[in-house]
């Protein structure tokens, strides 16, 4: 009886994966944000030191910039983690805390949604533009904005299914500064 009542072993070794591919993806925003510095550092030394500006320490800043953002909110932020508005959210009961989910989770899927074949098409067009000093096509450096829409369809997807079936999401009511 005590056997019926556990979750299934697929479901904990599920758990598990998912848990070392949000590690590998701590990691990849690590390495963005080291790659980030040190292109900093680079520059600084070029410009103050050699007084040789480089222009790939720019443009590589900023591409490591918009990658390790969008990276994170798609595969390192945890809801818990997110900042938000949460006055009127934290004062609600939770079966209004978890209408508002289920409303903002459709709308956020529907927006989503809706634009992910302009951005699919936009990022796709970009084959032809190149990066200014690396010469790197730019729809392999902009690729990230589509798996970032990708994974907030399916992040918003869960938290409206748990909402609907009963689950508010995982936040800390009251935990931040209200400015």
């Amino acid at each position: 009886m005590a056997k019926a009542s556990r979750k299934p072993d697929w479901w904990s070794q599920a758990i598990t994966i998912g848990r070392w591919l949000r590690r590998r993806a701590e990691n990849i925003s690590a390495l963005l944000l080291l790659a980030m510095f040190v292109c900093f550092i680079i520059q600084i030394a070029a410009r103050y030191v050699f007084n040789y500006p480089l222009g790939w320490t720019d443009e590589v800043s900023v591409l490591c910039w918009i990658w390790c953002t969008l990276w994170g909110a798609a595969f390192v932020l945890r809801e818990k983690d997110e900042v938000r508005f949460d006055i009127i959210y934290s004062a609600s009961s939770e079966k209004t805390r978890r209408i508002f989910t289920i409303i903002t989770g459709i709308a956020a899927i529907a927006l989503f949604g809706i634009a992910l074949p302009a951005v699919f098409s936009y990022v796709t067009f970009l084959k032809v533009e190149r990066s200014a000093y690396l010469g790197i096509r730019l729809d392999y450096l902009y690729s990230i904005y589509l798996i970032f829409s990708l994974a907030v369809i399916v992040r918003y997807a869960a938290l409206t299914w748990r909402a609907i079936k009963g689950k508010p999401p995982e936040i800390e009511l009251g935990s931040g500064s209200a400015l």
